[in-house]
C-alpha cells in the first residue's frame, strides 16, 4: 500500500488549506484513515481520523476548524484546515490501517502558518 499526499504550503494565520491522500496498491479493507503532524521538536500527534463503523474522532486542538473526510470508492482521505494558526505549523501525514492492523504512513507535507 502507497500513501500520496497533497496540498501543503504557506498560508497565513486566518486562512485555509486542503490535504488530500490517495491510497494505492493492493488493499482488502480500509480499517482507518487519517492525519498525523509532526512539528519541530516535538512527537507525532493524531489530528483526525476516520474509522470504518466508528466515525471521526479530531485532536481537540481543531475541532471546529478542521474536517476530514473519506471517499470509500476512491480510497481517499481529505482534511479541509479552516482558521489556520501559527501552532499548526507541522509536518502532516497521511496514515492508513488496512486488514489485520497493517500500518502505512504517506510521505509527509509541509504546513506552514504564518503570523
Amino acid at each position: 500500500v502507497q500513501l500520496q499526499a497533497s496540498g501543503g504550503g504557506l498560508v497565513q494565520a486566518g486562512g485555509s488549506l486542503r490535504l488530500s491522500c490517495v491510497a494505492s496498491g493492493t488493499i482488502r479493507s480500509i480499517v482507518s484513515m487519517g492525519w498525523y503532524r509532526q512539528a519541530p521538536g516535538k512527537q507525532r500527534e493524531l489530528v483526525a481520523v476516520v474509522t470504518t463503523g466508528a466515525g471521526t474522532n479530531y485532536a481537540d486542538s481543531v475541532k471546529g476548524r478542521f474536517t476530514i473526510s473519506r471517499d470509500n470508492a476512491k480510497n481517499t482521505v481529505s482534511l479541509q484546515m479552516n482558521s489556520l494558526k501559527p501552532e499548526d505549523t507541522a509536518v502532516y501525514y497521511c496514515r492508513t490501517v488496512v486488514g489485520y492492523g497493517n500500518v502505512y504512513w504517506g510521505q509527509g507535507t509541509l504546513v506552514t502558518v504564518s503570523s
